[in-house]
């Protein structure tokens, strides 16, 4: 069974860092594009970033530009979401996503998800 859990959600200040992991199993992930959506409320799932199968190349939303980095760990099956200057409109449910691609996939049309993890960042 294919899982995706996410992890290291919570609350923080504006300005503050979070880091989000994904840890992922049932199945090898290294033939995947991995990348990190989020949903707040009242607003429709939203692509964030992604990284390619070999973690040799990225993308992201202008929102997480300069501030977002993603990264992997193909021998931990872990994907990983370091979030510096949080700010209050970075406030949603943030979810992982794997798909079996050689190409980078900025839209949510993903073959496995996670069940989300919390940020809340205050002002």
């Amino acid at each position: 069974q294919v899982q995706l859990v996410e992890s290291g959600g919570g609350v923080v200040q504006a300005g503050g860092s979070l880091r989000l992991s994904c840890a992922a199993s049932g199945r090898t992930f290294s033939n995947c594009a991995m990348g990190w959506f989020r949903q707040a409320p009242g607003k429709e799932r939203e692509f964030v970033t992604v990284i390619n199968w070999s973690g040799t190349r990225t993308s992201y939303a202008d929102s997480a530009k300069g501030r977002f980095t993603i990264s992997r760990d193909s021998a931990k099956n872990t994907l990983y979401l370091q979030m510096n200057s949080l700010k209050p409109e970075d406030t949603a449910v943030y979810y992982c996503a794997a798909r079996q691609t050689l190409m980078l996939v900025t839209s949510n049309e993903y073959d496995y998800w996670g069940q989300g993890t919390q940020v809340t960042v205050s002002s």
